[in-house]
């Protein structure tokens, strides 16, 4: 198979790994912001973020040196940031060939002219019906996957048949691949695991404070975590979801907590910081958890309230201030069956 990914970043390129292991031929493009990355790999094979060899019947090419032919290929993966769609959709998607099979990596929402929100693959049909889109969700890190580390993932798309021909493109002996329709599902909870991931890491720096001498107190963030994973699952049915897309949504937040930019904003945020200063540490940093926020905050509006802990890390990022985390507010009383949640007097 001819196999083309248009966005060298780390996640993009790292699916190149099984691709090329299971004997397909693949082109990794750059887009403008990628340029650096490629010329690198022309040059020693090297991968300057990803900080791996790339071996084998693998080619480099920038965006404005491919051509029509290099896109018509057996699929084709959307490798760009949630920050790099709309240049997707206007690049990329015009150029496809009806009937073709994408596959984007692509985490995040889109905020569609009703104010409605929707996965990115939902909103690529409606630009081109008659291409198949599909979608990667699940616990994945970049460099354990370039590295062959078993990572458990889900394809999701509307066709089976499709489904099963990229899951065999793509499965080998460590990457496995479920297949499920419920697209909505499992692109709402991998979009929102970013921020939920940061604000489970406020525990980490309310304890240590930016030290790495001073441990990590786990009830804390594991608190955090459980109502992380009760407000994901209510915003995954809200937006149209299956309940056990949740699964691969809590699974992609347990390794995002492990490390990485969102965590980092979110300990340095728990240390006491505000987002203004944190935002100044991190200056150059893509901050997906933000955007995810910001546009989470905008769809729900006043009814934010309904999510304490997402309505928590919002008034941080968009207010600036530095407020306790809301535990009694998370607190749940549940009798026969009827959950109860407490709500603080004066609480939103």
């Amino acid at each position: 198979m001819k196999i083309v990914i248009v966005g060298s970043g780390m996640m993009g390129s790292a699916m190149a790994i099984p691709a090329l292991d299971n004997g397909h031929s693949v082109l990794l493009v750059g887009t403008p912001l990628d340029r650096e990355i490629i010329d690198g790999l022309r040059e020693n094979g090297c991968h300057k973020t990803l900080k791996r060899e790339m071996k084998g019947d693998i080619a480099f090419k920038q965006f404005d040196e491919v051509t029509d032919a290099d896109l018509t290929c057996d699929i084709l993966i959307s490798g760009v940031s949630s920050f790099g769609v709309e240049w997707f959709a206007e690049n990329v998607i015009p150029r496809l060939k009806s009937g073709q099979r994408v596959l984007a990596i692509t985490k995040g929402l889109h905020k569609n002219e009703d104010g409605s929100l929707c996965p990115f693959p939902v909103w690529f049909s409606a630009l081109r019906k008659d291409v198949s889109f599909n979608a990667v969700g699940g616990p994945c890190i970049s460099f354990e996957l370039a590295d062959r580390i078993h990572t458990e993932v889900a394809f999701c798309g509307k066709e089976q048949a499709v489904l099963a021909e990229l899951r065999q493109a793509f499965q080998t002996e460590y990457y496995h691949i479920s297949i499920t329709d419920d697209i909505c599902g499992i692109e709402t909870a991998v979009a929102l695991k970013n921020a939920y991931a940061m604000a489970v890491s406020l525990a980490i720096g309310a304890y240590t404070k930016n030290d790495p001498a001073l441990s990590e107190k786990y009830n804390a963030q594991a608190g955090l975590f459980y109502e992380a994973t009760r407000e994901m699952s209510a915003i995954i049915r809200l937006l149209g979801g299956r309940e056990d897309a949740l699964f691969f949504g809590a699974g992609d937040l347990y390794v995002t907590v492990f490390g990485g930019r969102t965590r980092r904003l979110g300990t340095i945020l728990g240390s006491g910081v505000d987002f203004v200063h944190a935002s100044e540490i991190l200056k150059g940093v893509t901050l997906e958890s933000v955007a995810i926020i910001r546009l989470l905050g905008k769809f729900f509006g006043e009814k934010l309230g309904e999510y304490p802990l997402m309505q928590h890390i919002h008034e941080r990022i968009t207010e600036n201030t530095l407020p306790p985390i809301p535990w009694d507010r998370m607190r749940r009383d549940s009798f026969d069956g009827e959950l109860a949640y407490e709500r603080q007097k004066g609480s939103h």
